[in-house]
């Protein structure tokens, strides 16, 4: 996709802020019919907007990164997913021979000893397959909320994401935690249980742990590394393009 203009981006803003994610998703389908993707980790935020998209029928096809080392309850959570709806979530998997010579030249759980290591990890099994998957797309619907880190409170709903060519939205971003709980226990949707275990942020099973009382949301994340370096590559604050208000 070409670079939007600013114009462009910040009337799409406009347009879309302040309305439920269902009429905002919506809207967007149809500005971009059969260029508009979401990318879901089963999460929280993510089984909310999964839900407003297949319960309200509207023409956004859904995928997931398979890393190869979720959780089995992120397993457990995609397969519920598919029978209360009634569909078959798209998965990208990371390419095997790029897989297989990470694995075999620095050893299975290498990120454990270096950020280029892990970042490297990172970049194989999602970085790349997202690539992939958001190829031909308009459009990437997200569940970032600017709750996740002090590196996403300054996000707009609407950016433009200029690594992968694409329009990014972000239709949960002002929501409160309480109010992504609140919207899942009234609507009966299926979440990972680890949420209900201390495990906020959800990854890869090796690179995520429960968080302590009083703990930053992504504190459970790479638990080992800095706090400024926490990040996996897919959502690089970089790579987006400020809108004027």
């Amino acid at each position: 996709m070409e670079t939007p203009s600013t114009q462009f981006l910040s009337t799409l803003q406009h347009t879309v802020a302040e309305l439920p994610p269902e009429k905002a998703l919506s809207i967007l389908a149809e500005t971009f019919p059969g260029k508009i993707c979401f990318s879901t980790s089963f999460s929280f935020e993510d089984q909310l907007i999964t839900h407003a998209i297949l319960d309200h029928v509207i023409p956004i096809d859904i995928f997931t990164l398979d890393t190869g080392r979720l959780f089995p309850e992120t397993y457990s959570v995609w397969n519920s997913t598919n029978n209360r709806y009634q569909t078959r979530i798209k998965a990208y998997y990371p390419n095997e021979h790029a897989l297989e010579a990470f694995v075999q030249s620095t050893g299975p759980n290498s990120f454990y000893e270096s950020v280029d290591n892990r970042r490297s990890c990172c970049s194989i099994r999602k970085v790349e397959p997202l690539k992939r998957a958001l190829s031909g797309n308009a459009v990437w619907i997200t569940g970032l909320r600017s709750e996740h880190s002090a590196a996403r409170e300054d996000l707009q709903q609407i950016e433009w994401d200029a690594a992968n060519h694409i329009i990014k939205f972000h239709p949960l971003l002002h929501w409160t935690t309480a109010e992504v709980r609140a919207y899942i226990d009234l609507h009966n949707i299926p979440y990972n249980p680890l949420h209900d275990r201390g495990f906020v942020s959800i990854g890869c099973a090796p690179c995520t742990r429960a968080i302590r009382p009083g703990e930053d949301f992504r504190a459970g994340r790479w638990w080992w590394e800095e706090n400024s370096k926490k990040e996996c590559g897919l959502h690089e604050k970089s790579t987006a393009i400020t809108i004027n208000q």
